[in-house]
């Protein structure tokens, strides 16, 4: 396995050593290239190619979010991984599409579990399938959007059912389905947005239709039942 080349940026030098300290001990990471400053780190990173920034978030001047805005706008945006104390920015970093979210102190073990979602986020995928963080208990998991059945609005949040049970994200459902209408995913309602994929019948009794979604009945809302009839025949020919 070819080893990560990383960037670590923290402000405070007993923080940035420690960090350097515990990730030259994975055997998964190569050179690692620190820095005491977002401003330093864009320096840096005009000569240097990295596979991965591990950044805190409270800095002077630039911020770690405001630096992974600017990361966002590169041709090949580098994985980011947050680094810090603060837990109440979670939501702001995954927005910036973060890859993890690590709390200080760092454990060590947490601090591997961070490379391998690096490395997964960079491992080719055939169906082109995308992780989402999902957070329960205050931990945020990862699940894999191809394992999502189907969608029910709730209010500015949406929950993401699979067959191992639902997960609020702080999404719209009208901003999911057009995000994911490449993906396979539908509108079948007003407040509902369903995988393709994991349709398992279409039903109507008495004019009124709904389809089975991951052993649930589901509803189809008359404005939707042409355009889900046809996409359905479409998926089996």
């Amino acid at each position: 396995m070819t080893q990560l080349n990383v960037l670590v940026i923290d402000d405070e030098r007993p923080a940035l050593d420690e960090l350097m300290f515990l990730l030259e001990r994975d055997p998964r990471v190569g050179t690692i290239q620190g820095c005491d400053s977002a401003t330093e780190a864009l320096r840096v990173l005009q000569d240097l190619a990295v596979d991965a920034v591990f950044l805190d978030i409270q800095m002077p001047g630039l911020t770690g979010l405001d630096l992974a805005q600017v990361l966002s706008r590169f041709k090949e945006p580098p994985p980011i991984v947050f680094v810090t104390a603060h837990e109440e920015h979670a939501v702001e970093a995954f927005d910036l599409h973060a890859v993890d979210y690590v709390l200080k102190p760092v454990r060590e073990e947490r601090l591997a579990e961070a490379v391998r979602r690096v490395i997964a986020s960079t491992a080719p995928s055939p169906s082109g399938d995308t992780q989402i963080p999902v957070e329960r208990g205050g931990v945020t998991r990862f699940i894999s959007r191809s394992d999502v059945t189907h969608v029910e609005a709730q209010g500015d949040y949406a929950r993401l059912h699979t067959t191992q049970g639902s997960h609020l994200v702080r999404t719209p459902l009208s901003t999911l389905a057009e995000d994911w209408a490449d993906a396979g995913f539908v509108r079948i309602h007003r407040s509902l947005l369903v995988a393709l994929a994991h349709v398992s019948e279409l039903r109507v009794d008495s004019g009124r239709v709904s389809v089975v979604v991951g052993g649930r009945e589901l509803p189809v809302s008359r404005r939707h039942t042409r355009e889900l009839r046809e996409l359905l025949t479409r998926e089996t020919r």
